[in-house]
């Protein structure tokens, strides 16, 4: 648990780098950034086995 922790931070900092640095990305920078914060929160239940359902 505490990987995940310590991933959404340093995702957020690469990406505001990025949009600082070329804001024409901003699009794929906030896509990328929501997909991997939603698999993040996502992964500990579906590696848990304790579906959803």
């Amino acid at each position: 648990m505490e990987t995940y922790l310590f991933v959404q931070p340093l995702v957020a900092l690469i990406a505001g780098i990025l949009i600082l640095l070329v804001p024409r990305i901003l699009n794929y920078v906030v896509a990328f950034y929501l997909i991997l914060i939603g698999l993040t929160g996502l992964l500990p239940h579906l590696m848990s086995g304790n579906g959803m359902m």
